[in-house]
């Protein structure tokens, strides 16, 4: 098949830019694993290479702007970029963040030639997204891929002597081309002039793969995105809703074009979002979650509920449009009834009371309890509103009162200035390998006369934070002090300055 892949040159950095607003135009390298993914035009100018490790690109480019390679960052940048293509053509793939795949055939026909299609689309992609993009054209994914790059439109026919004298590194599999190359197998078309079987028995399937590939026979159909389908459903008012009967009306024929459109797509709601506007201009959303799936008359019921509290909240406030958004679906795979009548009717007709006290008095009116970690009972409950997610933190989650280890102990409201003092009466400090200066001596305690004698310590430790004071040339620690006067605290050294975080009976 015809392909057309649409490629945006050093994406990560340019998705740095769009998202983080980093200059794509300096010297910027995205690292992965440490080493150099990808730089930018600046950094290579001044001899940073894919595959650098951190420290020699820095050490060729000191000035160097050192990201990290993020993903989510990078698609997150590119869907308007997929936006922009399915804009004018269909049956886009998106290959990774930064390249695209679709049928040549369509486009090409529509627009005149691929040429013409591909010129098109590059339009597009630069008003819409302002990016720059390269288009190749070739048969098979693979080779309209290495064509992008490129920025060449194979002719039909012509994509096996395209590729056969590209490097072998081109097929993306550094093992295999470490061993090719050591044998000899320089190029795409001195791997693809390998017998098949030959390549299968003595690299295996995935060479054997790469094998078919370098002779330009890329037959893996291509898998365009479908586009989610709009369920939403919405409805303007000539008169305004002023009556409760009259929202009990629209309710329920909104409720039916909503669950005919879901039944359309084979689905079901499990969680409704209820926007309206009013006639002043205001904007109000209520989100309701239901455990199993909502019917047509549960939708309508809710939604009925809902006007009834927005416009008993204040007499004079009218609703003029109504839209329902299913922010939670399945697939509707039917629900088995019951041997003595329908499954859940008690439990349905409680949930119904308790979802329309909500609507009418707001979500905190019905709460559920959900058990926590804690010591004490009381402490251990934690209120939830009715419908909302009822996932318990777990006991090893902090809880209100809990007494950091050793035990026992009894917490100070808040921590005390304090200063630990060596046998010169100089302040204690930590080297950045935790290693101490001297020894601790005395404690001086904010609000005490004077310092009280240390009779033993033990530490230090590093605090959860690597905290690194560059002008006291001081590492964040912790110490266990035990006094003279039987008295013992956790001593934390951060910022240049001392404090007592707990006290040990």
């Amino acid at each position: 098949m015809r392909t057309m892949v649409v490629w945006c040159p050093d994406w990560p950095i340019v998705a740095a830019e769009i998202v983080d607003g980093y200059p794509a135009q300096e010297p910027v390298a995205v690292l992965h694993a440490n080493r150099v993914l990808v730089a930018s035009p600046a950094a290579r100018e001044e001899g940073v290479r894919r595959g650098l490790r951190k420290r020699e690109a820095q050490g060729r480019c000191p000035h160097l702007i050192v990201l990290e390679h993020d993903p989510g960052r990078d698609m997150l940048a590119f869907e308007p970029v997929l936006a922009a293509v399915e804009a004018i053509a269909a049956g886009v793939e998106a290959l990774r963040p930064g390249a695209c795949a679709l049928a040549a055939r369509g486009p090409a026909r529509y627009y005149g030639s691929e040429a013409a299609a591909a010129e098109r689309i590059v339009e597009q992609i630069a008003q819409q997204c302002a990016v720059e993009a390269q288009i190749g054209v070739a048969e098979g994914t693979f080779a309209a891929g290495l064509a992008a790059r490129a920025g060449v439109l194979v002719p039909d026919g012509q994509t096996g002597e395209f590729l056969q004298h590209l490097s072998i590194g081109a097929i993306g599999r550094p093992n295999l081309v470490d061993l090719l190359r050591r044998l000899g197998i320089h190029t795409l078309g001195e791997f693809a002039a390998l017998p098949a079987a030959g390549v299968l028995d003595r690299f295996g399937f995935d060479a054997a793969l790469a094998h078919r590939l370098a002779g330009g026979r890329d037959e893996r159909p291509l898998a365009p995105r479908q586009l989610p389908p709009e369920l939403a459903v919405e409805e303007a008012f000539d008169e305004p809703i002023e009556r409760v009967d009259a929202a009990a009306f629209a309710a329920r024929a909104l409720a039916e074009r909503l669950h005919e459109r879901l039944g359309r797509h084979g689905l079901a709601c499990t969680r409704l979002a209820i926007e309206a506007v009013t006639d002043r201009g205001e904007e109000l959303v209520r989100t309701w979650r239901h455990d199993g799936l909502l019917s047509v008359n549960a939708v309508a019921d809710r939604l009925r509920w809902q006007l009834e509290g927005w416009v008993r909240a204040e007499e004079d406030r009218a609703i003029v449009r109504l839209r329902l958004v299913p922010e939670g679906v399945v697939e509707h795979l039917g629900l088995q009834p019951g041997l003595w009548g329908e499954a859940g009717e008690e439990r349905d007709r409680a949930h119904r009371a308790m979802s329309r006290v909500q609507g009418l008095l707001g979500p905190d009116a019905v709460l559920t309890a959900v058990l926590d970690g804690g010591r004490a009972d009381q402490s251990r409950i934690r209120l939830v509103a009715w419908g909302d997610e009822r996932s318990a933190r777990g006991t090893e989650a902090p809880w209100p009162g809990r007494i950091p280890g050793p035990s026992p102990a009894t917490v100070y409201p808040e921590p005390l200035p304090a200063e630990v003092l060596d046998e010169d009466g100089s302040p204690v400090r930590v080297s950045g390998r935790l290693e101490l200066g001297k020894p601790p001596s005395r404690a001086h305690i904010a609000g005490e006369p004077e310092a009280v004698e240390i009779t033993a310590w033990a530490g230090p430790w590093p605090v959860d934070e690597r905290w690194w004071d560059e002008e006291q040339h001081t590492r964040a620690a912790r110490f266990q002090l035990l006094l003279a006067d039987e008295r013992a605290f956790l001593a934390v050294l951060q910022n240049g300055s001392w404090h007592m975080e707990a006290l040990y009976d």
